[in-house]
């Protein structure tokens, strides 16, 4: 599988609509340093075709391709109407 989700990100996501993009997005640091972090969002990319289209369990993700078979998991927290997805096992990238 290329990403795991949790049961409880499955049933968040299907009331979200049933879709999520896992991509790295940079981070500047105060003192010019950068990193690239791996997140979650429960929608569609704008462009599709640059993700892999995996078909889950009714769900529709769209995950970067250097992020796919990298033991990613897809978990979301938070409580009430504060939840938001994260991803978790993905080391920072320069």
């Amino acid at each position: 599988m290329a990403i795991e989700v949790s049961e409880r990100a499955r049933e968040w996501l299907r009331k979200k609509g049933g879709v999520a993009t896992v991509r790295l997005s940079p981070r500047h640091g105060c003192c010019g340093g950068g990193a690239e972090i791996a997140v979650a969002e429960a929608r569609a990319p704008g462009e599709p075709a640059c993700y892999t289209r995996v078909e889950f369990e009714g769900l529709v993700l769209y995950i970067d391709p250097t992020l796919v078979d990298q033991g990613l998991r897809l978990d979301v927290e938070g409580f009430l109407g504060l939840r938001h997805l994260f991803v978790d096992g993905v080391a920072l990238s320069r």
